[in-house]
């Protein structure tokens, strides 16, 4: 099986920040391992996000999701957020 490989943009890496004050770094380590073994895996639920090639988001908890993009020639899942976007 193919493993994926997981890259974090600079706002990803100050949300990492948030979430593990927050108490969420177990949800978002669940989600983390899920994409990087099948970042198509269903469960958890995803949505394709709109108007952008390939990103995707899925639920941390009510208010806050991880989105990411997926590069599927490289096997490169690129996190783009871990926060709520409607701060």
């Amino acid at each position: 099986m193919v493993m994926w490989k997981i890259i974090y943009t600079k706002q990803a890496l100050k949300d990492k920040q948030r979430i593990e004050i927050a108490g969420l770094a177990p949800k978002v380590k669940a989600l983390l391992a899920v994409l990087t073994q099948n970042p198509y895996q269903n469960p958890p639920p995803y949505e394709k996000l709109l108007g952008e090639k390939d990103a995707f988001s899925r639920r941390i908890n009510r208010q806050h999701r991880l989105t990411y993009q997926v590069y599927q020639d490289e096997k490169i899942i690129k996190i783009a957020r871990m926060w709520t976007h409607y701060e």
